[in-house]
C-alpha cells in the first residue's frame, strides 16, 4: 500500500516497476499462505518466497522510488545509511552470496521449515541477492555484469548440488519430487534472475546514449520513472528531482 501511494505521488513513476513489484507481493504472499506439510509443499513454498518473489520486490525499485517521494533532507539522511559501514557489509555481494549459500541446509530440517525466524532469513536473504544481482537501486557494493553474473552462477551451482545431494540421500518418494522441485525450479528462477542482469545493462546502456551527449548539463539525468544509473549518490539524485532535473 505504501509503495502505490508513493508511486501516485511520483509523476512519471514506471508502470512495469509498480506492476513487478505488486507481483513479487502477490507471490510472497501465496507462498506465506499455502500449507506446509509436507517436504515438497515446504519447497514450493522456499521457491517462492526467496527465490521468486524477491525478483519481482526487487525490480519494482522501492527504495529509488522512496528517495523520489521523501524530502530531500530525508533522502540524504537514508543516502548515509546505505553508504553507511554496516550498510556496504550487508550489501556486499559475497556477504550476499553466504547469506543464499549457508541456509541451504536449513531446507533438509522439517522441524525449521515452519519457525518464523527461518522463513523471515530466507526472504531477507533472497531480497538481498536479488537487489545486489540485479537490483534497479542503487548499491554501495555493486560489481560489474561478468562479476554478477559469476556470482549467481555460483548460486545455481549450489542449489544444483544441494538438490542432488537432497535427492540421493532422500528416503521417501516425498523427499524426492521436493528435491526435483528445487532442481528444476530453482534453475527457472535463477534464469529469470540471471535476464533481469543483463536486462539491467541494455536498460544502462539506452540512458546513458540517450542522456550522456557532450555539453548537457550536470547532474542527476534520468528518464521519468527510470532509477539513477550506477555510480549516482542517492541522495543528489533526491536533490535532482526535487529540484526539477
Amino acid at each position: 500500500m505504501a509503495y502505490e501511494l508513493s508511486a501516485l505521488n511520483s509523476p512519471g513513476w514506471s508502470r512495469w516497476r509498480a506492476a513487478a513489484f505488486q507481483a513479487g507481493c502477490l507471490v510472497l504472499l501465496v507462498g506465506l499462505a499455502l500449507p506446509a506439510h509436507t517436504m515438497t509443499e515446504h519447497m514450493r513454498g522456499h521457491l517462492l518466497i526467496a527465490m521468486i518473489a524477491p525478483l519481482g520486490l526487487v525490480l519494482g525499485a522501492p527504495v529509488t522510488l522512496l528517495l523520489r517521494t521523501l524530502p530531500v533532507s530525508a533522502a540524504r539522511r537514508l543516502s548515509r545509511l546505505l553508504r553507511s559501514r554496516p550498510a556496504r557489509f550487508v550489501a556486499h555481494p559475497v556477504t550476499a552470496l553466504a547469506l543464499v549459500i549457508g541456509g541451504l541446509p536449513l531446507l533438509a530440517l522439517p522441524s525449521a521449515h515452519a519457525h518464523p525466524l527461518i522463513t523471515a532469513h530466507f526472504v531477507l536473504a533472497g531480497c538481498l541477492f536479488a537487489w545486489v544481482i540485479a537490483g534497479p537501486d542503487p548499491a554501495p557494493h555493486r560489481p560489474s555484469v561478468p562479476v554478477r553474473l559469476i556470482l549467481l552462477g555460483l548460486a545455481i551451482a549450489a542449489h544444483a548440488v544441494f538438490s542432488q545431494v537432497l535427492y540421493a540421500t532422500a528416503t521417501t518418494d516425498d523427499q524426492r519430487t521436493a528435491a526435483t522441485l528445487m532442481y528444476y525450479g530453482g534453475d527457472l528462477a535463477e534464469l529469470a534472475l540471471a535476464f533481469a542482469v543483463v536486462q539491467s545493462r541494455t536498460t544502462r546502456k539506452v540512458v546513458s546514449s540517450a542522456w550522456g551527449e557532450p555539453g548537457a548539463r550536470s547532474g542527476p539525468r534520468c528518464r521519468p520513472g527510470r532509477p539513477p544509473r550506477f555510480g549516482w549518490r542517492p541522495a543528489a539524485y533526491a536533490a535532482g528531482r526535487r529540484s526539477g532535473a
